[in-house]
């Protein structure tokens, strides 16, 4: 039994039981979003008759809607009245909704209401889920937490992915990809109802000022340099990663001196999401060793490599394919690499009673990120071959100026009280 014990522990990390419901709980949500993650385009133009401009004006303004979700998201779970648990119940139940809506969309109109509010739901969503698995850790557990929520998003999103193919393909119908999303949404809400308990217990000092809590919370947040530091360093490790979804496919099939096939391009992303998959867990249980700026660091230095090798994929064509492999590994790598740092370093930065709005503006990054990512990428893509090859090079140097930031926080971190002394202990 202990041998059986010890084998198991290698692999799967030793931690609350909350946890893995926790993770359980994220599976079910991304399965959603992997219904609706490559189709939801489709759908509003194929089968609603919406033109691609519309489509584009929808999508881009349900952002505002995400951004406001984000803020209310940090704000509720920090409150007494609401807290992590029933901030979660909100946002699945607006997301069920917004999935009907959408799935019984007709028009321009109804399509924006569905989308502004399945925003909505998914901003709720993300500070509450992530304060959640801070206030179950440890600051020496919260690196592997993260990484097992983090492992229970990208099978939950590639199931998803792989049902909503299949479905479209053998049916057609695309409304039942939302009317999924939403049954998803229902098992997510009866999952925390029943098995969740509320992780966030304000103490009595905090309820005494629970009225302007949520103001000098985001003050407060705002006046913290490192996280102001970190935000800058975030919101290009979400760029970086918003290429991967958006800029680099389109690259490798129409800009590479030997275009890719779509089902090539296909079957290597498959790769790239298995090695997600694969290596999420052993990548955290090493990185444990160092600081989270350090694993970012780590992460950085990746991510710029991956970029290089995806600029000089088109300077040949002789092992093109080679390098694209290559880039798409290291790719892979620094994102399960970045995810459970990034997170875990912003809730050792929050004091407890303001995890929620310190994890709602690391959500915001992603906002930001993913804004401007697939903005740029697409402008770059409309233009020569040399502003091309250059990009992707601008990319990686910019990893390089990232890793200054890093350095200088970590120096920032080792100064506090206390937290030269927790890292000698964890090393």
């Amino acid at each position: 039994m202990s041998l059986k014990k010890s084998v198991i522990s290698k692999f799967v990390p030793n931690l609350d039981r909350q946890i893995f419901t926790l993770a359980l709980c994220r599976l079910l949500s991304q399965i959603g979003t992997g219904f609706t993650l490559f189709y939801t385009s489709i759908f509003f133009v194929n089968q609603i008759g919406l033109s691609a401009t519309s489509v584009g004006i929808a999508l881009g303004s349900s952002q505002i809607s995400g951004i406001i979700g984000r803020f209310l998201g940090g704000s509720f779970s920090d409150s007494e009245k609401f807290g992590r648990r029933k901030t979660l119940l909100l946002s699945s139940i607006i997301s069920a909704l917004a999935s009907v809506f959408i799935a019984t969309a007709h028009n321009f109109h109804t399509v924006i209401i569905g989308k502004l509010l399945l925003e909505l739901g998914i901003g709720l969503y993300w500070p509450a889920i992530e304060a959640i698995v801070a206030d179950l850790t440890t600051p020496t557990e919260r690196q592997q937490a993260y990484a097992v929520a983090t492992l229970a998003d990208n099978i939950g999103l590639q199931l998803g992915v792989i049902g909503s193919g299949i479905i479209v393909n053998f049916t057609g119908v695309y409304r039942a990809l939302f009317i999924v999303h939403a049954i998803s949404s229902l098992i997510f809400t009866a999952v925390i109802y029943l098995y969740m308990k509320e992780s966030y217990k304000p103490n009595l000092s905090e309820l005494r000022t629970d009225k302007n809590k949520s103001i000098n919370g985001w003050l407060q947040a705002f006046s913290d340099k490192n996280l102001i530091i970190f935000v800058v360093v975030n919101i290009f490790f979400t760029f970086y990663i918003s290429q991967i979804h958006s800029t680099i496919p389109l690259y490798l099939s129409n800009f590479v001196l030997v275009k890719f096939s779509p089902l090539i391009i296909s079957i290597m992303f498959t790769g790239y999401t298995a090695l997600t998959v694969i290596f999420q867990l052993p990548v955290a249980r090493k990185l444990s060793n160092f600081s989270h700026p350090q694993a970012l660091i780590i992460s950085a230095i990746l991510w710029g490599t991956g970029f290089l090798a995806i600029g000089i994929s088109n300077t040949v064509e002789i092992g093109h394919i080679f390098w694209v492999i290559f880039a798409l590994s290291l790719l892979a790598i620094a994102i399960i690499s970045y995810t459970p740092s990034a997170a875990a370093l912003v809730a050792d930065f929050a004091p407890k009673s303001l995890r929620g709005i310190y994890l709602a503006i690391n959500a915001q990054c992603w906002a930001i990120g993913f804004s401007i990512g697939p903005l740029l990428g697409g402008w770059v893509l409309d233009k020569t071959e040399i502003i091309v090859r250059n990009f992707w090079l601008g990319i990686a140097i910019s990893a390089g100026i990232i890793i200054i930031f890093l350095q200088h926080l970590d120096r920032r971190i080792i100064s506090i009280p206390g937290k030269r002394e927790q890292r000698r202990r964890n090393s």
